[in-house]
């Protein structure tokens, strides 16, 4: 798809779930458009492998207050290659970790880490061209004046079953367990809770193949874009 009458300042904001399908359809997005990438859930994991790799205590929220400024993050925005780096380390493979799934909504419900990444975030975003920012508040705390918004949903047993195929020795039950733990904690936390934005539109992905989802955020780009 061109890019012409696309301003190189958009900004196209990505909220939902985990497994309703963020991070393929934002790559492909920001592939179509020849625009910059960020997964800002990549750098709340980053920030949790840390503090793991740290032996901080993640049952403390006081404790992961203290050190949320130490861990230097190195992010990239290309699409095909979307780089994250810990004090130097890539840890691109570490972070999707079970474990760290499994502590990162403790260690991103911390509003000193939340401060911290959200600042980082914005930096990204305002730097030179357009940019896909997927995650679970980005039209509505990290970038509320982006122009396009999407919240993406689909059905606990779809994403569920995407998780499944995705983690090697689990199953569809165990993941929807773990993807419905994760929905209450985010939906649920005091900082910047999982939300859908005002003016968001809302795409079910339940039934849609992935050129399909893409095709309708690049059509919404282009609505907004022209109104």
């Amino acid at each position: 798809m061109s890019t012409e009458g696309v301003a190189v300042t958009l900004v196209v904001a990505m909220d939902g779930p985990s497994g309703s399908g963020k991070s393929s359809v934002s790559r492909g997005v920001a592939r179509a458009l020849g625009l910059r990438y960020l997964d800002t859930g990549a750098m709340y994991r980053a920030v949790t492998w840390w503090m793991l790799q740290q032996g901080v205590d993640l049952a403390d929220p006081a404790a992961i207050a203290v050190r949320a400024k130490e861990p230097e993050l190195g992010v990239g925005t290309d699409p095909d290659e979307p780089a994250i780096a810990v004090d130097g380390h890539d840890v691109r493979g570490p972070i999707r970790s079970q474990e760290v799934t499994a502590a990162v909504s403790a260690v991103s419900a911390v509003p000193e880490v939340r401060a911290r990444l959200v600042a980082l975030q914005r930096e990204i975003i305002e730097a030179s061209g357009g940019i896909v920012v997927e995650g679970r508040d980005i039209g509505t705390v990290v970038s509320p004046d982006a122009p396009t918004k999407v919240y993406l949903t689909a059905s606990a047993d779809a994403r569920a079953a995407r998780r499944s195929a995705e983690v090697a020795g689990t199953t569809v039950e165990a993941q929807r367990a773990a993807l419905e733990r994760r929905d209450a904690l985010d939906s649920t936390r005091k900082a910047d809770p999982l939300a859908k934005a005002a003016d968001a539109v809302e795409l079910d992905t339940t039934a849609l193949t992935l050129d399909e989802v893409i095709a309708a955020v690049l059509d919404l780009v282009k609505e907004r874009a022209s109104s």
